[in-house]
């Protein structure tokens, strides 16, 4: 496996300079940023996560006023307590994309998003104090606690609120293959853990967030 400057090197020389490989990352929000954000705001990026999974994100974002408007600008207590008249006016609204599965999603993840909020006395707490050093483990929750947050939605969902995260896009699992650190796109517990541990490597060695190791890794290939 190279090392982090070694990969970094390798990404300036296809992009032209190291300033147009690092140069405009916005910085992950610290600790104490995460745990205010609110969560009826975790809940709104987690349903716009879900519903732009396998659709035109576009269309996403140009309802995504009536999906505020609808579900109360997601208060959590309100959306984990959804009952069937209101599940069955919500498949039938036109202001919001009428997928059922996925509208079962936002009481599914009002009840994950609760839960934790109790616990920790804010989901926002608790996603800031969980370690980069374990943030597959993370992951595993959000895919095994919360609804249709697995893959991809997730790891896009924590990058959009602020979290220093990787996303394993094609380019960066690429050069995880390249680097014999996995084979393939990484689905297994295994795998994904080889893959922290790589990143912990290269974090160790730069001193770099986990957000820009990843794009260093993105841009080494695509």
């Amino acid at each position: 496996m190279r090392s982090f400057d070694e990969i970094l090197a390798i990404s300036a020389e296809r992009k032209g300079s190291f300033s147009a490989v690092l140069g405009g990352i916005e910085a992950p929000l610290t600790h104490a940023e995460l745990s205010k954000i609110s969560d009826d705001r975790w809940l709104s990026q987690m349903t716009r996560g879900v519903f732009q999974a396998g659709f035109n994100w576009k269309v996403i974002e140009n309802k995504w006023s009536g999906f505020e408007a609808v579900f109360h600008g997601f208060d959590v207590g309100k959306c984990a307590m959804m009952n069937d008249d209101w599940f069955d006016a919500l498949v039938a609204d036109k202001s919001i994309v009428r997928n059922p599965i996925k509208i079962r999603t936002v009481q599914e993840n009002a009840v994950f998003v609760g839960e934790y909020s109790k616990s920790t006395g804010c989901f926002g707490s608790f996603i800031a104090s969980w370690p980069e050093d374990d943030y597959v483990g993370l992951l595993q929750i959000l895919k095994s606690e919360g609804s249709r947050l697995g893959g991809t939605t997730g790891q896009y969902f924590l990058r959009a609120m602020g979290k220093d995260s990787f996303i394993l896009t094609r380019d960066v699992v690429a050069r995880l293959v390249a680097e014999g650190v996995i084979d393939k796109a990484p689905t297994s517990k295994r795998a994904l853990n080889q893959v922290q541990a790589a990143f912990n490597t290269w974090q160790d060695q730069s001193g770099r967030s986990l957000k820009v190791i990843s794009r260093v890794l993105a841009q080494s290939t695509g």
